[in-house]
Protein backbone atom coordinates (compact mmCIF):
# COMPACT_ATOMS: atom_id res chain seq x y z
CA UNK A 1 0.00 0.00 0.00
CA UNK A 2 0.86 3.50 -0.86
CA UNK A 3 0.27 6.66 0.67
CA UNK A 4 -0.89 9.49 -1.47
CA UNK A 5 -1.67 13.08 -0.74
CA UNK A 6 -3.41 15.51 -2.86
CA UNK A 7 -2.47 19.12 -2.51
CA UNK A 8 -5.69 20.09 -4.28
CA UNK A 9 -8.25 18.53 -2.54
CA UNK A 10 -6.19 18.31 0.87
CA UNK A 11 -7.03 14.55 0.83
CA UNK A 12 -5.29 11.30 1.55
CA UNK A 13 -5.79 8.43 -0.54
CA UNK A 14 -4.15 4.94 -0.36
CA UNK A 15 -3.33 2.89 -3.40
CA UNK A 16 -2.36 -0.73 -4.05
CA UNK A 17 1.18 -0.76 -5.82
CA UNK A 18 1.95 -4.02 -6.96
CA UNK A 19 5.55 -5.11 -6.07
CA UNK A 20 7.65 -6.18 -9.35
CA UNK A 21 7.97 -9.83 -9.76
CA UNK A 22 11.17 -11.86 -10.88
CA UNK A 23 11.67 -14.43 -12.23
CA UNK A 24 14.69 -16.75 -10.85
CA UNK A 25 15.54 -19.57 -12.71
CA UNK A 26 15.01 -22.87 -10.42
CA UNK A 27 18.76 -23.69 -10.18
CA UNK A 28 19.53 -20.16 -8.33
CA UNK A 29 17.50 -20.96 -5.32
CA UNK A 30 20.40 -21.75 -3.15
CA UNK A 31 21.68 -18.51 -4.09
CA UNK A 32 22.20 -15.79 -1.47
CA UNK A 33 20.63 -13.56 -4.24
CA UNK A 34 17.33 -14.51 -3.77
CA UNK A 35 16.86 -13.71 0.15
CA UNK A 36 18.81 -10.74 -0.33
CA UNK A 37 15.99 -9.64 -3.18
CA UNK A 38 13.00 -10.18 -0.93
CA UNK A 39 13.94 -8.61 1.60
CA UNK A 40 14.70 -5.70 -0.60
CA UNK A 41 10.65 -6.01 -0.62
CA UNK A 42 10.73 -7.49 -4.34
CA UNK A 43 8.58 -10.43 -5.91
CA UNK A 44 10.22 -13.97 -6.74
CA UNK A 45 9.23 -17.05 -8.68
CA UNK A 46 11.35 -19.60 -9.75
CA UNK A 47 10.82 -21.55 -12.51
CA UNK A 48 12.87 -23.51 -15.01
CA UNK A 49 13.95 -20.91 -17.48
CA UNK A 50 15.38 -22.14 -20.69
CA UNK A 51 18.02 -18.85 -21.11
CA UNK A 52 19.66 -16.84 -18.11
CA UNK A 53 19.01 -16.90 -14.70
CA UNK A 54 16.74 -14.13 -14.37
CA UNK A 55 13.80 -12.55 -15.88
CA UNK A 56 12.94 -8.99 -15.28
CA UNK A 57 10.46 -6.71 -17.35
CA UNK A 58 11.81 -8.66 -20.79
CA UNK A 59 15.38 -8.50 -19.72
CA UNK A 60 16.92 -11.46 -19.65
CA UNK A 61 20.07 -11.76 -16.62
CA UNK A 62 22.99 -14.40 -16.56
CA UNK A 63 24.86 -14.61 -12.92
CA UNK A 64 28.22 -15.74 -12.91
CA UNK A 65 30.84 -15.53 -9.76
CA UNK A 66 34.35 -14.77 -10.58
CA UNK A 67 34.97 -18.47 -9.94
CA UNK A 68 32.27 -19.70 -12.02
CA UNK A 69 33.09 -16.82 -15.18
CA UNK A 70 36.26 -18.45 -15.06
CA UNK A 71 35.84 -21.81 -15.24
CA UNK A 72 32.59 -21.47 -18.07
CA UNK A 73 35.23 -19.73 -20.03
CA UNK A 74 37.62 -22.43 -19.91
CA UNK A 75 35.29 -25.23 -20.51
CA UNK A 76 33.56 -23.02 -22.72
CA UNK A 77 30.07 -23.43 -21.71
CA UNK A 78 29.82 -19.21 -21.71
CA UNK A 79 30.04 -18.97 -25.31
CA UNK A 80 26.84 -21.25 -25.81
CA UNK A 81 25.25 -19.66 -23.00
CA UNK A 82 25.98 -16.02 -24.81
CA UNK A 83 24.28 -17.28 -27.57
CA UNK A 84 21.15 -18.64 -26.35
CA UNK A 85 21.22 -14.58 -24.44
CA UNK A 86 20.49 -13.20 -28.15
CA UNK A 87 17.30 -14.87 -28.25
CA UNK A 88 16.83 -11.79 -26.09
CA UNK A 89 16.93 -7.72 -27.21
CA UNK A 90 17.86 -6.81 -23.76
CA UNK A 91 20.71 -9.06 -22.13
CA UNK A 92 22.86 -8.50 -19.08
CA UNK A 93 25.61 -10.59 -17.93
CA UNK A 94 26.59 -10.05 -13.94
CA UNK A 95 29.94 -10.70 -12.64
CA UNK A 96 29.67 -10.77 -8.96
CA UNK A 97 32.40 -11.21 -6.32
CA UNK A 98 34.76 -8.78 -7.67
CA UNK A 99 35.90 -7.19 -4.19
CA UNK A 100 35.79 -11.02 -2.81
CA UNK A 101 38.55 -12.64 -5.88
CA UNK A 102 40.01 -11.12 -8.32
CA UNK A 103 38.83 -11.68 -12.07
CA UNK A 104 42.45 -11.83 -13.30
CA UNK A 105 46.29 -10.80 -12.18
CA UNK A 106 49.46 -10.32 -14.35
CA UNK A 107 50.04 -13.81 -13.22
CA UNK A 108 48.51 -16.43 -14.84
CA UNK A 109 49.31 -18.60 -11.94
CA UNK A 110 46.78 -18.01 -10.00
CA UNK A 111 43.88 -18.62 -12.40
CA UNK A 112 46.02 -20.92 -14.80
CA UNK A 113 45.32 -18.48 -17.49
CA UNK A 114 47.15 -15.51 -19.27
CA UNK A 115 45.18 -12.20 -18.00
CA UNK A 116 45.23 -10.82 -21.67
CA UNK A 117 43.07 -14.44 -22.74
CA UNK A 118 40.39 -12.67 -19.81
CA UNK A 119 40.88 -9.46 -21.21
CA UNK A 120 40.02 -11.09 -25.05
CA UNK A 121 37.11 -12.60 -23.60
CA UNK A 122 35.12 -9.86 -22.10
CA UNK A 123 35.77 -7.86 -25.09
CA UNK A 124 34.35 -10.70 -27.06
CA UNK A 125 31.34 -10.62 -24.98
CA UNK A 126 31.20 -6.66 -25.63
CA UNK A 127 32.41 -6.53 -28.95
CA UNK A 128 31.24 -9.34 -30.69
CA UNK A 129 27.94 -10.79 -28.85
CA UNK A 130 27.15 -7.52 -27.53
CA UNK A 131 25.91 -8.02 -24.03
CA UNK A 132 26.45 -5.48 -21.35
CA UNK A 133 28.59 -6.79 -18.73
CA UNK A 134 28.04 -5.48 -14.80
CA UNK A 135 30.64 -6.03 -11.81
CA UNK A 136 29.27 -6.07 -8.70
CA UNK A 137 30.88 -6.55 -5.42
CA UNK A 138 29.13 -9.55 -4.21
CA UNK A 139 25.53 -11.04 -3.55
CA UNK A 140 23.86 -8.14 -1.89
CA UNK A 141 25.58 -5.73 -4.58
CA UNK A 142 24.09 -7.95 -7.39
CA UNK A 143 20.30 -8.07 -5.53
CA UNK A 144 20.42 -4.53 -5.24
CA UNK A 145 21.15 -3.85 -9.72
CA UNK A 146 18.89 -6.51 -9.80
CA UNK A 147 16.45 -4.56 -7.87
CA UNK A 148 16.79 -1.33 -9.89
CA UNK A 149 16.14 -2.74 -12.86
CA UNK A 150 12.73 -4.33 -11.85
CA UNK A 151 11.68 -0.88 -10.76
CA UNK A 152 12.78 0.45 -14.56
CA UNK A 153 9.36 1.45 -16.42
CA UNK A 154 9.41 -1.03 -19.44
CA UNK A 155 9.65 1.76 -22.48
CA UNK A 156 7.68 -0.45 -24.86
CA UNK A 157 5.30 -3.55 -24.49
CA UNK A 158 4.93 -6.01 -26.85
CA UNK A 159 1.75 -5.91 -28.70
CA UNK A 160 1.02 -9.63 -27.94
CA UNK A 161 0.05 -8.24 -23.93
CA UNK A 162 -3.00 -6.53 -22.96
CA UNK A 163 -3.77 -4.84 -26.37
CA UNK A 164 -7.46 -6.46 -27.84
CA UNK A 165 -7.76 -4.30 -30.98
CA UNK A 166 -4.81 -3.68 -33.41
CA UNK A 167 -4.68 -1.46 -36.44
CA UNK A 168 -3.00 -3.14 -39.50
CA UNK A 169 0.60 -1.95 -38.75
CA UNK A 170 0.49 -2.86 -35.44
CA UNK A 171 -1.23 -6.36 -36.45
CA UNK A 172 2.33 -6.92 -38.98
CA UNK A 173 4.36 -6.34 -35.69
CA UNK A 174 2.53 -8.62 -33.99
CA UNK A 175 3.22 -11.33 -35.96
CA UNK A 176 7.13 -10.27 -36.43
CA UNK A 177 7.37 -10.01 -32.80
CA UNK A 178 6.20 -14.07 -32.68
CA UNK A 179 10.21 -14.93 -33.39
CA UNK A 180 12.24 -15.32 -31.05
CA UNK A 181 14.10 -12.64 -29.25
CA UNK A 182 12.21 -9.91 -31.57
CA UNK A 183 11.01 -7.47 -29.50
CA UNK A 184 8.76 -4.12 -30.64
CA UNK A 185 11.32 -1.84 -31.29
CA UNK A 186 13.26 -4.32 -33.46
CA UNK A 187 9.89 -5.09 -35.22
CA UNK A 188 9.51 -1.72 -36.25
CA UNK A 189 13.48 -1.77 -37.81
CA UNK A 190 12.44 -4.69 -39.89
CA UNK A 191 9.19 -3.39 -40.99
CA UNK A 192 10.53 -0.29 -41.99
CA UNK A 193 13.58 -1.73 -43.62
CA UNK A 194 11.19 -4.75 -45.89
CA UNK A 195 8.10 -3.06 -45.92
CA UNK A 196 6.29 -6.29 -46.11
CA UNK A 197 6.34 -9.40 -43.55
CA UNK A 198 7.00 -10.75 -47.20
CA UNK A 199 9.88 -9.39 -47.81
CA UNK A 200 11.27 -10.07 -44.29
CA UNK A 201 10.18 -13.58 -45.22
CA UNK A 202 12.21 -13.96 -48.61
CA UNK A 203 14.99 -11.45 -47.42
CA UNK A 204 18.55 -13.67 -46.97
CA UNK A 205 20.06 -14.38 -43.80
CA UNK A 206 22.87 -11.57 -44.41
CA UNK A 207 20.16 -8.92 -44.76
CA UNK A 208 18.67 -9.79 -41.87
CA UNK A 209 21.83 -9.96 -39.56
CA UNK A 210 22.18 -5.91 -40.18
CA UNK A 211 19.12 -5.71 -37.97
CA UNK A 212 18.72 -8.81 -36.03
CA UNK A 213 22.67 -9.72 -35.27
CA UNK A 214 23.41 -13.78 -34.88
CA UNK A 215 19.48 -13.72 -34.54
CA UNK A 216 19.27 -13.78 -37.89
CA UNK A 217 19.87 -17.53 -38.14
CA UNK A 218 17.61 -18.63 -35.71
CA UNK A 219 14.36 -16.74 -37.82
CA UNK A 220 15.53 -18.05 -40.95
CA UNK A 221 15.73 -21.49 -39.76
CA UNK A 222 12.12 -21.16 -38.30
CA UNK A 223 10.91 -20.06 -41.77
CA UNK A 224 12.34 -22.91 -43.08
CA UNK A 225 11.61 -25.52 -41.07
CA UNK A 226 9.02 -28.04 -41.56
CA UNK A 227 6.08 -28.68 -39.54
Amino acid sequence: MKTIFNIFSRKTTTKTVEKPKILIDSREKNSLVSSELVSLGLEIEFQTLKVGDYLINGVVVERKTVSDFISSMINRRLLNQLEELQQYENRLLIIEGIDEQELYTDSESLIGMHPNSVRGFLLSILLNHKVPIIFTKDYADTAKFISVLAKRKPKELPLNVGKKTLNKKEQMQFIIEGFPGIGPKTSKKLLKEFKTIQGIINAPEEELKKILGKRAKIVREIIERGY
